[in-house]
């Protein structure tokens, strides 16, 4: 599976740039193609919630956006996320959250993808932190 044509890491870096919230978060794009995208944050204090952990909602925009950008390269730059669940598995805590993410099947009106939610320590241990799945959906531009 290869990214439809004029849809690389660079167009898929500027979409990502072109939301506000992504921006907001400081998110990035450190793979895409092939039926996978990864996305990563840098995990700041302002991210957490009470008890010093990584809030889940930013557990959760992660998984949508590496979800979604990972059915990009197989259904094409015009997508939505059609639904998704996330499972958390433990605390979230580390220097990067990392979302990778990997489209199990592609057919002509959805995706489904899979998504495992890590985070990084200092000396690039990964350790798994919760796991998404969903599914995304081609959408008509006018």
């Amino acid at each position: 599976m290869t990214a439809p044509p004029g849809l690389d890491l660079a167009a898929a870096r500027q979409v990502l740039h072109d939301q506000p919230f992504s921006r907001l978060l400081g998110a990035r794009l450190t793979a895409f193609g092939d039926g996978a995208a990864t996305l990563e944050i840098d995990i700041r204090e302002e991210l957490h919630q009470q008890n010093g952990f990584l809030h889940g909602g930013v557990l959760s925009y992660a998984a949508d956006n590496a979800l979604t950008f990972a059915a990009g390269t197989t259904l094409g730059p015009h997508v939505l996320t059609g639904g998704f669940s996330v499972q958390y598995l433990r605390p979230a805590a580390g220097r990067t959250l990392r979302a990778r993410a990997e489209v199990v099947h592609a057919g002509r009106r959805r995706a489904v993808v899979r998504c495992d939610l890590l985070t990084l320590a200092e000396d690039g241990t990964e350790t798994l932190c919760a796991v998404a799945q969903g599914t995304v959906l081609p959408v008509r531009t006018p």
